[in-house]
């Protein structure tokens, strides 16, 4: 063979390799039934375009970061004397302790209500001392933090993942005596909660439309319409019923699946609902309201939710929803029919999350709109 042969077919070679071994990092993360995060755009643009703005494709980000870097807000002080400094460099945003400085990596929470980072070492994901609390505007203690100094040694494991991403690379799982030690893949995830989260994986529907355009119903791919109240239910819950142990990964959850496949029953639920804290609990709570229980299966997630679009603090929205079921001649008081939710679902502090904005000297609790519908006579 000619030299010059040679050269341009190991050039071909190294490409075949290099592209064999990009497809195979695409397609590790979730399989090939799953196709392209963004490929839904393709057809369902409309619905895609508002999606993006949902709080949904928002819960991870590798950016978004809220929150002053300029002095004198970018500081957080503890009550030892220690403090945070949150930093803008060429390299990056970081977080800057007296002992530790480390990179905002990964970006938690959409940001309505708060934000909390994380950072990545040897091969783990690590939380940040310091969150954004946006009701305050200011910087705080991470959740479950103490506010007497910085502690940077909170491992992350990928059950967090599970209801914050719509997937992350695991390179390695073992047990360390009582423990289950995970290492991750860097750079490995799909962050926010995709499409293919609730609707399974589409790669054998995209590649079927692509081919055939004009074919308008769609093939391959589960419909929620076709899916029973309860499998409705059980696809908001695998992330909305609050922190539980888990029988298997969530993210192996496909639409029609049972919740509790995935979830062991939680044993300690308190006998009255009212006792639920209102952090995370929305499937809990709704289903002990009389709403709900009244509605004989009719009602789920979204009689009141659209998925597809950031409808936050909209209120007149979901009270026009409730006009759905409503009369409001039956209505014992004078009828707010643009607000109904204050009343009826009213934001209840947290007791899971407390948090202790700089420059306070006490903490304050989140506050979390509660999802057991009810008459509430007295707010304190």
């Amino acid at each position: 063979m000619h030299p010059r042969q040679l050269i341009v077919c190991c050039f071909i070679i190294s490409c075949i390799i290099i592209l064999s071994q990009c497809v195979g990092e695409k397609t590790y993360l979730r399989g090939e039934q799953f196709a392209e995060a963004t490929s839904c755009a393709t057809c369902h643009k409309n619905i895609y375009d508002t999606y993006i703005s949902s709080a949904h494709s928002i819960t991870s980000s590798p950016s978004n970061v809220k929150g002053s870097f300029i002095s004198p807000d970018n500081v957080f002080h503890y009550s030892n004397g220690s403090k945070v400094l949150m930093e803008q460099r060429d390299s990056g945003l970081f977080q800057v302790g007296d002992q530790e400085t480390h990179r905002f990596d990964i970006t938690i929470g959409s940001g309505r209500k708060a934000q909390t980072y994380l950072y990545w070492k040897d091969g783990r994901y690590f939380q940040l001392p310091i969150s954004y609390f946006v009701p305050a505007g200011k910087w705080a203690n991470s959740p479950g933090f103490p506010a007497t100094h910085p502690k940077f040694d909170r491992m992350i494991p990928s059950t967090c993942f599970g209801c914050h991403s719509s997937m992350v690379a695991l390179k390695e799982v073992k047990m360390e005596r009582l423990h289950i030690d995970e290492e991750f893949e860097r750079n490995k995830m799909v962050f926010g909660i995709d499409c293919q989260r609730c609707h399974g994986p589409a790669a054998e529907h995209v590649q079927f439309h692509m081919a055939h355009p004009e074919e308008k119903e769609g093939r391959h791919i589960t419909r929620i319409r076709d899916l029973n109240n309860q499998q409705q239910l059980d696809m908001c819950a695998i992330c909305h019923s609050g922190l539980k142990t888990p029988q298997k990964n969530p993210f192996g959850f496909k639409p029609g699946d049972a919740l509790s496949d995935y979830i062991y029953p939680d044993l300690s639920r308190p006998a009255r609902p009212q006792e639920m804290d209102v952090h995370g609990n929305q499937y809990q709570l709704l289903t002990a309201s009389k709403c709900f229980m009244k509605s004989k299966g009719m009602m789920d997630c979204s009689s009141c939710h659209n998925p597809h679009t950031s409808e936050k603090n909209d209120l007149q929205v979901f009270s026009q929803r409730c006009m759905n079921c409503h009369k409001t001649t039956n209505h014992k008081t004078a009828v707010l029919t643009d607000n109904c939710i204050d009343c009826h679902m009213p934001a209840l502090p947290s007791n899971a999350i407390t948090l202790l904005a700089n420059g306070e000297t006490s903490p304050t609790a989140d506050s979390v709109r509660t999802h057991l519908i009810a008459i509430y006579t007295r707010l304190k």
